[in-house]
């Protein structure tokens, strides 16, 4: 008989998201889902609305990466428009954006993923969270994450107007200009910004490199994948979060495509399931060949991992030493998704270095800000590098700006089929023979955490078709009743 196993809510994470494994008559793994069961539908709520209102309208969507869909919003507007930005709105959106990649990668690496880690994979739920990580590393440690984080917050503050939902971004340009005691305030973060990247790196050190069993699963077959890469690269192809080419490598390591942001419909489709208001893309000329890995899958992952391993390098030294050492030590390209999280503490030190660079240079306090657009709109793309991968704005609208069509993949939803792969392999090679512990369940979780899921902004479906399923429960937590309307 199938037993099923439900892990509802999955924890450390945005959005909502649930895991059902169904057991053989042996007690071991027959199939594993992971399921995306809530709908936003911003995609078409947005049509009617004035272009220039996405800005500020899917930031709403997720308030944990506002500034990505701010920015990539706003880089769509200036393609809308056919408007280039002046040079000195281009460094401050990219210092802005630097700053949100370093407290959000920060937040996850010891808020959400690192507890699993430094706290351990087996210990008791209660102390697998920030709490059970101050006790581990010290109060003073705890203290210094809070502080740079809300320092990098002060600079989203500072430019976007509010750091939860920014409104700086206009086509063509920004809304303020930086004041010169603004720059040498955000200067100092920058430099306070290394200083803490390269501690938090020495932690993971000391925590997780030093431990070889944290190696061997880190390395071991459970948490590894053989698929394409996507991220975003300069000219020469060194990651930048902000703006760049497209660059996708196959699992050895190739490069298999190369394309400007508005040509990603020729490279990427998106598949569906009914299990999952999650789409699922795939490399277009390859095809879907379902929930598979490999050369012949066209399945590709984004996110840290993704991103330094479609690169050739890092673009500031602190961190280009970094990404030596990880390759060195893991091989390139690296399939290991627990990995994720030493990619995401490299890039962590290459935003606050591009932080410094950008504060460093006098002409961002220059007046030229804004270039005024003056085509009339049709159709427009812009891309930027989520913390969570590579984000797709799309949009299509009337002479008058009105939005006719929206299309946004969403950074978590590139790495959809691969997360579900991933959970469903840590199933099957954890659980066997019908035991299962918190533990065990734990580590299934830690295969969909390595990712940074934002699953409110990843969902999407059909006009029209939105069930609703309500189960009444009792004081103890019996169902009683089911009322359904999904058919």
């Amino acid at each position: 008989m199938v037993r099923k196993i439900s892990i509802d809510p999955i924890t450390r994470l945005e959005g909502h998201g649930k895991i059902e494994i169904f057991l053989d008559d042996k007690g071991n793994v027959k199939q594993a889902y992971f399921q995306v069961p809530e709908l936003r539908g911003f995609e078409v709520f947005s049509l009617g609305r004035a272009a220039e209102e996405m800005p500020r309208i899917t930031p709403k969507i997720c308030g944990v990466c506002p500034t990505a869909h701010h920015m990539a919003a706003t880089k769509t507007l200036d393609n809308l428009y056919k408007v280039e930005p002046t040079e000195t709105a281009k460094k401050i959106r990219e210092l802005m954006y630097n700053a949100f990649m370093f407290e959000d990668h920060t937040l996850h690496f010891f808020f959400l993923g690192g507890p699993d880690f430094v706290v351990g994979p087996d210990a008791p739920a209660g102390e697998r969270n920030i709490l059970g990580v101050i006790d581990k590393v010290g109060l003073d440690i705890g203290k210094q994450v809070i502080g740079i984080r809300k320092k990098m917050r002060d600079i989203i503050t500072t430019i976007g107007g509010r750091v939860i939902h920014p409104v700086c971004g206009l086509p063509g340009g920004v809304s303020k200009k930086i004041t010169e005691e603004e720059r040498l305030e955000m200067l100092q973060v920058g430099k306070d910004g290394v200083e803490f990247a390269q501690f938090a790196l020495k932690i993971f050190d000391d925590i997780v490199l030093s431990n070889d069993e944290y190696v061997k699963l880190i390395t071991g077959h459970i948490y590894q994948h053989n698929t394409y890469y996507m991220g975003m690269v300069d000219k020469d192809n060194r990651i930048n979060f902000y703006d760049g080419d497209i660059r996708v490598v196959d699992p050895d390591g190739k490069e298999f495509a190369k394309f400007k942001p508005e040509d990603y419909r020729d490279h990427i489709a998106e598949h569906v399931e009914p299990w999952s208001y999650m789409k699922f893309p795939f490399l277009k000329k390859i095809g879907w060949k379902g929930f598979v890995d490999g050369k012949n899958s066209g399945v590709f992952r984004v996110a840290p991992i993704a991103r330094l391993n479609v690169s050739d390098g890092m673009a500031t030294p602190l961190a280009q030493k970094q990404y030596e050492r990880m390759f060195k030590v893991l091989g390139k390209p690296t399939h290991h998704t627990l990995a994720y999280h030493w990619a995401r503490l490299v890039e962590v030190l290459y935003a606050a270095e591009r932080i410094v660079e950008l504060a460093s240079d006098k002409s961002i306090t220059s007046d030229d800000i804004m270039n005024i657009p003056t085509n009339t709109p049709v159709e427009g793309v812009g891309i930027v590098e989520a913390p969570r991968g590579t984000l797709i704005h799309h949009y299509n609208t009337d002479k008058r700006g009105v939005l006719t069509q929206t299309n946004l993949i969403v950074a978590t939803v590139n790495n959809a089929a691969a997360i579900c792969m991933s959970v469903s392999k840590a199933a099957e090679n954890l659980i066997k023979n019908g035991k299962v512990t918190d533990g065990i369940l734990n580590m299934v979780e830690m295969a969909f955490r390595a990712y940074d899921p934002c699953l409110a902004c990843a969902t999407h479906s059909l006009p029209g078709q939105m069930p609703l399923i309500v189960t009444i429960r009792d004081n103890k937590g019996a169902p009683i009743e089911v009322l359904r309307r999904d058919r």
